[in-house]
């Protein structure tokens, strides 16, 4: 009878084994854009982030379709993509997207919006490569903007680039409420930390955009992208998967800034600054290597 209970006890631990063994080696699902060095043949073949509107009743309001896209030239170890949404200068959506031994990835969102708005989205595409004991990365940004005008007393539009007197009015207008809520918040956040700003280069996320292809001043191309990495690197732990405040709750960054990007001239730091919809101002430092 107790040579029976034993060989019982042992033939239950074995069935749990097999039931739990293959959740416990699953690989964590965040935090997985880590810089590496960039790798010297594998690019991005597509990288797009598109934004269209399209209008659904009368009332203002609208459908706004955001779409991510990459293709890496080969398989790799990890893939992953992630944008983040702003309008008017806040955050209001993200994505993110990622694959094991994979080249392509595809995201799409259809969100339900009202009134008019002036849409920035940027995406970064991110690859993981293992080739023997090497690890590397590949990288590439992509972006799009929109400005909507879905108001009672105009007809509903969408463009990027105002053609008609009335679309050229509605981007004046949209662009200056969102620089100058930006503007207005970025002054009180610097006030309140006290960062002489003629000590650094400075510029919204969005703007990024245009470091895909050209240095920041002074340096080369390759350390350009090596702190852009860092940079979406910081990015994802500290503002994209939730911000840490003073009080040590981490939460949502939906509803905070376009984070304000800060290089000291000297290349030996960076700031983020951003201003969560609580009214706190939150502030990443990274420190940049040689």
């Amino acid at each position: 009878m107790k040579r029976t209970f034993q060989w019982l006890t042992l033939f239950i631990a074995f069935l749990l084994t097999l039931y739990t063994l293959p959740f416990s080696l699953e690989k964590p699902t965040k935090e997985t854009i880590i810089f590496f060095p960039l790798d010297r043949t594998a690019a991005f073949s597509k990288a797009t982030t598109t934004l269209q509107a399209q209008s659904e009743n009368p009332h203002r309001s609208y459908s706004l379709l955001w779409k991510v896209s990459s293709s890496l030239n080969e398989t790799a170890y990890l893939r992953q993509d992630i944008s983040l949404l702003f309008a008017d200068g806040r955050l209001v959506g993200t994505l993110s997207k990622w694959e094991e031994n994979s080249q392509t990835l595809l995201q799409e969102e259809d969100t339900k919006q009202k009134d008019s708005h002036f849409f920035q989205s940027i995406s970064f595409h991110y690859g993981e490569l293992h080739r023997g004991q090497t690890i590397t990365s590949a990288q590439k940004m992509s972006g799009d903007y929109l400005y909507v005008v879905a108001s009672s007393y105009e007809p509903f539009t969408s463009f990027r680039r105002g053609k008609t007197a009335s679309e050229k009015e509605w981007q004046r207008v949209l662009t200056k409420t969102t620089t100058d809520f930006l503007q207005y918040n970025a002054q009180t956040m610097l006030d309140n930390l006290a960062i002489p700003l003629e000590n650094y280069y400075h510029f919204y996320l969005p703007e990024l955009l245009v470091y895909n292809e050209q240095p920041f001043p002074g340096i080369s191309q390759a350390k350009t992208q090596k702190i852009i990495g860092n940079i979406w690197e910081g990015l994802y732990k500290n503002y994209f998967l939730g911000v840490k405040q003073k009080d040590g709750m981490v939460v949502s960054p939906i509803g905070s800034t376009i984070p304000l990007l800060l290089i000291s001239k000297d290349y030996s730091h960076l700031l983020v600054l951003t201003k969560m919809k609580n009214g706190e101002t939150v502030q990443l430092m990274q420190q940049i290597s040689p």
